[in-house]
């Protein structure tokens, strides 16, 4: 299985003013603007973090997902929440020719941790021998930073920050995320049961 990213989050829906507020950075001088390079980075990566950690899209994109074989023959899990919309389902043979999904033939059943593109019969289409099912669609919050949820906005801006201020540390230390920050995602972690099948 694989996710990719189709489309990134342009530099311009980053929210590099306010997260300049934020760390109380100076403001009025003539080097305004200069570290806006370095706030973007470690934004971006603690974005990352957060969607990593939490298995949600921040910011609204489109994404590709790939199998090779069923799990469940009635019912893809996809590995990303919220979905905005189902973009397409294809199944692709060994040479790589593609048989779109007709749309009548599945449907999208929202959850807030384990959304999953659902048959509307009885199983999904057969994946072929070294074949693979594709399903492309859109995920994500909000399309606009500023319709983010508080938790994981202050989440994202909290972990950004720590990665700003160690960005010259060397060292290898312990791996984890401030408490304050891990605080703010529990309720957005996905809790596994049954082994975390399904």
């Amino acid at each position: 299985m694989m996710l990719m990213e189709q489309t990134q989050v342009p530099s311009a829906s980053l929210p590099v003013a306010e997260f300049t507020t934020h760390l109380r950075l100076g403001t009025g001088f003539e080097d305004d603007g200069a570290q806006d390079a370095v706030l973007e980075t470690v934004l971006r990566a603690a974005i990352a973090a957060v969607e990593a950690r939490t298995n949600k899209a921040l910011l609204v994109r489109d994404f590709l997902y790939s199998v090779n074989a069923w799990r469940d023959w009635s019912a893809l899990t996809l590995p990303v929440a919220p979905i905005v919309s189902l973009n397409g389902f294809a199944i692709v043979d060994r040479t790589g020719t593609e048989t779109e999904v007709a749309a009548s033939k599945y449907m999208l059943e929202q959850d807030m941790h384990r959304p999953r593109l659902v048959s509307t019969g009885f199983i999904l289409p057969q994946i072929p021998v070294a074949g693979q099912a594709k399903v492309s669609f859109t995920a994500g919050f909000a399309s606009d930073w500023a319709d983010l949820p508080a938790d994981l906005a202050q989440a994202v801006f909290l972990l950004a920050a720590h990665y700003y201020e160690h960005r010259h540390e060397t060292a290898v230390g312990a791996v984890v995320m401030p408490f304050g920050v891990t605080t703010l995602l529990e309720r957005y972690r996905n809790l596994r049961l049954f082994g975390g099948r399904g």
